[in-house]
């Protein structure tokens, strides 16, 4: 195929994409064989120059299906999927005291993040449990500790008198 025609290719597939990143891959090699230097392409489309570099090596190796995105990878997952279904079931139907923290009763993401340390050795950060949960399909919250059934007129009143008079109180003792 002459580099025209390769370049018919590459403009066909410019037209027919619809994912932004793969337009970009097929920019970049229709650029490099309108005669561009890596370094010109790469100001262009905004790009280091070993971008430039392994887009077009990957067209040369594989065409226009190397330039293809695989799926990525990401890091391997640190608990089996034993482990994380085990956590699944303790900290949806345990509370951290059943399992040997005293005086909690709430998960935390900081006691699941030491509960998974102490269980299967494994750190996680608070981030990072967070996002184990949600994988997991759980989802956590901050502690509210508002009353539903709690009367609100009786709230404002606390609020409004019976709590300033109480700080009035302590401020003189003190």
């Amino acid at each position: 195929m002459t580099t025209q025609q390769e370049n018919l290719c590459v403009m066909e597939a410019m037209k027919d994409t619809n994912d932004r990143r793969m337009f970009e891959r097929y920019q970049v090699v229709h650029l490099y064989l309108k005669g561009f230097k890596h370094k010109d392409i790469s100001e262009i489309v905004l790009r280091s120059t070993k971008t430039i570099s392994s887009y077009i090596k990957a067209y040369k190796k594989g065409g226009l299906a190397g330039l293809e995105r695989g799926l990525p990878t990401g890091a391997p997952r640190k608990l089996t999927e034993s482990q994380e279904h085990e956590l699944v079931q303790v900290v949806a139907y345990k509370t951290p005291h059943d399992v040997g923290y005293e005086n909690h009763y709430n998960w935390t993401l900081a006691i699941i993040s030491d509960f998974i340390q102490r269980e299967w050795g494994q750190t996680y950060t608070l981030r990072g449990v967070s996002l184990l949960l949600e994988d997991l399909g759980l989802s956590h919250t901050r502690p509210n500790y508002t009353l539903k059934k709690a009367d609100k007129a009786k709230q404002e009143t606390f609020k409004n008198e019976t709590f300033p008079d109480l700080k009035k109180t302590f401020k003189r003792r003190n």
